[in-house]
């Protein structure tokens, strides 16, 4: 059914799995050229994934930070979307089982990113919340404010603690930066909403397995956002490893218990595999190991990059960060690669650019590491900012989430706190009944 939907061509035919930093580079650096690109997608949008915690935390609106990846092609002679989940690769046929179909290929890209990684804790999975896409961001919104309005009318005060008690695992950018939104929140937006509550008594806690923040950050980066965050009233603990999470309480390595219905996890990522992929191809952390050229050795014309990809070297022992800097240089590079192969040249092998690493832990406090140079506080914040704004996909959505940031910034003030959709806290799924 799939193959008869899509273009007839002579040209090569190569399929990227997956709409994201990666993904999309690729197929842009292969406009026009003499082949034929089929990107699938679970999706029609394109997520800019490092703003998902201000759709979380009712900072943006899940539409400032997507975009239609038809309309980023369009014009586009070479290039054909499907909304389509990818099942099962089959290598020795070069055919991929789809949700709409058997598809072909000539050469398979898997841009498929990364998942949340709970390490094997099927209760911790089961009752914590993640936020990898923007329906966890929307649901984890929901959550929040559902158990804001549930602790209103609370009379148990063990239980009123529980809904009030926010816990975030994992101290890498997404755990700090979703940790000084939720106290931003606390500080200039919940006691105005909720006059009848005592703010004072929501407390929010970090969660780092390792002894320091930002692990892949510099040592002052570090030191400053734990810095941060604790003048915003965050308790932050390092060192310390998530025991186990019923849905009511977290248990920690450290003999603390803390009553809490919000635990939020970001404490690791693993890649996105789909079946056909062998377990021996993978390495630390879940990732597809690569060649020099995003090849899967092992493979026949299969290749991967950004998050799910692990191009192993001794500068970097576990592949490369996943950040979207280093999936966009992929793309570029797989994209000149692809063309040189299917014109029997010789391919070069990538080599990564790091730009830096930054994170932003509320109004006028970030940090920024760009090489040996090192700063915080105000300018790091504007240059996050910035970088983070010229990154977002479509002019639209620079302008919308500009526009959103100047007003939150001037009126310390958060404009969607929506529940579109009621969450069920006990089965960690929709609740049917409320559509």
């Amino acid at each position: 059914m799939a193959e008869k939907s899509l273009p007839v061509s002579a040209q090569p035919r190569i399929v990227i799995v997956g709409g994201g930093f990666g993904g999309i580079e690729l197929a842009k650096r292969l406009k026009n050229k003499d082949v034929q690109v089929l990107m699938l997608d679970r999706h029609n949008y394109h997520t800019f994934q490092p703003l998902l915690y201000q759709v979380a935390t009712g900072g943006l609106e899940a539409d400032s930070i997507a975009f239609p990846l038809r309309k980023i092609f369009k014009g586009y002679k070479n290039f054909t979307f499907r909304v389509a989940e990818v099942q099962k690769v089959i290598p020795e046929r070069k055919i991929l089982e789809t949700s709409i179909g058997d598809i072909k290929y000539d050469y398979l890209v898997l841009a498929t990113g990364s998942d949340t990684n709970f390490f094997g804790q099927k209760e911790v999975e089961h009752y914590s919340m993640a936020m990898k896409t923007i329906p966890e961001a929307l649901n984890l919104r929901s959550m929040i404010l559902q158990n804001m309005e549930e602790a209103l009318i609370e009379q148990d005060a063990h239980i009123k603690d529980s809904l009030m008690n926010f816990v975030v695992v994992g101290g890498g950018p997404t755990g700090v930066e979703l940790s000084g939104a939720l106290a931003e929140l606390k500080m200039h937006v919940l006691p105005n909403d909720y006059p009848e509550l005592d703010i004072n008594n929501m407390d929010i806690y970090l969660i780092e397995g390792s002894p320091d923040l930002l692990g892949s950050m510099s040592a002052t980066a570090s030191r400053k956002a734990k810095d941060f965050l604790e003048e915003m009233g965050v308790t932050v603990l390092t060192n310390v490893r998530v025991l186990g999470y019923d849905g009511k309480q977290i248990s920690l390595s450290s003999g603390q218990s803390i009553p809490s219905k919000n635990v939020l996890w970001s404490a690791g990522v693993k890649g996105s595999i789909i079946d056909g992929i062998s377990p021996d191809m993978l390495v630390r952390g879940g990732r597809i190991r690569v060649d020099e050229f995003n090849k899967i050795p092992s493979l026949d014309c299969i290749y991967a990059l950004g998050d799910v990809a692990a191009m192993v070297s001794d500068e970097y022992p576990n592949g490369h960060p996943g950040v979207a800097p280093a999936a966009i240089q992929q793309g570029k590079t797989l994209a000149k690669n692809l063309l040189k192969i299917i014109n029997n040249q010789q391919p070069e092998p990538f080599k990564y650019n790091d730009k830096g690493s930054m994170a932003t832990v509320g109004r006028n406090k970030a940090v920024v590491d760009i090489g040996k140079i090192r700063f915080q506080g105000v300018f790091a914040w504007f240059v996050w900012m910035f970088v983070h704004l010229m990154s977002l996909v479509g002019f639209r959505n620079k302008v919308v989430t500009f526009v959103n940031w100047v007003w939150s910034y001037f009126s310390f003030d958060r404009g969607t706190r929506l529940i579109i959709r009621r969450f069920s806290r006990e089965s960690m799924t929709e609740d049917p009944l409320a559509k």
